[in-house]
C-alpha cells in the first residue's frame, strides 16, 4: 500500500471543515477515520467513526488501539477538532478557558501522541495541526482562544524536532475566517476587520485548506516539517 492509499485520521468530522475534508479524501479513494463527540451522519464503506472527546485520554487511547488492532498502517493525522470563544481577557469565565485548552490544546496533544506511536512502527507519517490566523494577528477579544492555539503552534515545532528522525513530519495550518459554525457567533463587523487586515482580503474556503493539506501530506514533502502556513497572509 502506497502512502497515498494509507488511511488518514481526521478529528472533528461531524461538520464544517472536518466533515468537508473527510468527504473530499473519501472521494479521492482514501480510507478515513473520523471522530466527534456524537454519532456521524457520514456513511461510506471506507469511513470509520469513533465517538469520543479528543481531550479524554481513555477515549483517544481506545480509538488508536482499535486502529492498531486492525493491522492497518496509519499515514496521517489531521487535528481539526476545535472550539472557539469570544471574551475580553478580564471577563473570560474559567469554564471557557478550560474548554478551549482541553479541546484545542490537550486534544491535539493526545491525538498526536497516540498517532505518532502508530506511525513510528513504519517510520513514516504526517501530522497536521490546526492553528488560526488570530495568533498572528494577536486578535483582541479572543485571548483564551488565541492562547490555546498559540500553544498548538509551539507544540507543532517541538514535536517536529522530536519525531523528525522517525520519518514523521509535523506541520500546522492557520486558516483565516471560513464560513462555518465556528464563526457563526462572531459579529460581522469584527469579521470584516479581520479580512481587511489580511494580505488577500477574502474569506477562506474549504478548497484553500485542502490545498495546503495536500502539500503537507504529499510523500514528496518529507523534508517539510515544523512549519505553520497562515492562509490569507496576516
Amino acid at each position: 500500500m502506497t502512502a497515498t492509499e494509507q488511511p488518514i485520521f481526521i478529528t472533528g468530522t461531524s461538520r464544517g471543515v472536518g466533515r468537508n475534508l473527510a468527504e473530499t479524501y473519501l472521494e479521492r479513494g482514501r480510507s478515513v477515520y473520523g471522530c466527534s463527540r456524537g454519532p456521524s451522519g457520514l456513511a461510506h464503506p471506507r469511513y470509520t467513526h469513533f465517538e469520543l472527546d479528543v481531550a479524554n485520554e481513555k477515549d483517544v487511547v481506545r480509538a488508536f488501539a482499535a486502529i492498531r488492532r486492525s493491522g492497518r498502517a496509519l499515514y496521517a493525522l489531521i487535528n481539526n477538532a476545535g472550539a472557539a470563544s469570544m471574551n475580553h481577557a478580564l471577563t473570560t469565565p474559567l469554564s471557557s478557558m478550560e474548554k478551549l485548552l482541553h479541546v484545542n490544546t490537550l486534544g491535539t496533544m493526545l491525538c498526536s501522541r497516540e498517532a505518532a506511536k502508530l506511525m513510528m512502527s513504519h517510520r513514516c507519517g504526517r501530522i497536521v495541526n490546526f492553528v488560526t490566523i488570530a495568533v498572528a494577528l494577536s486578535l483582541e477579544g479572543e485571548s483564551a482562544y488565541v492562547a490555546s492555539k498559540a500553544a498548538v503552534d509551539a507544540y507543532t515545532r517541538v514535536l517536529a524536532r522530536e519525531l523528525g528522525d522517525q520519518g514523521i513530519t509535523v506541520n500546522a495550518i492557520a486558516p483565516n475566517p471560513i464560513r462555518t459554525d465556528l464563526i457563526s457567533g462572531v459579529p460581522q463587523d469584527k469579521l470584516d476587520r479581520i479580512i481587511r487586515r489580511q494580505a488577500i482580503k477574502r474569506y477562506g474556503t474549504f478548497a484553500d485548506v485542502c490545498h495546503v493539506l495536500d502539500f503537507f501530506l504529499d510523500p514528496a514533502s518529507a523534508f517539510v516539517t515544523g512549519q505553520t502556513i497562515y492562509l490569507g497572509g496576516p
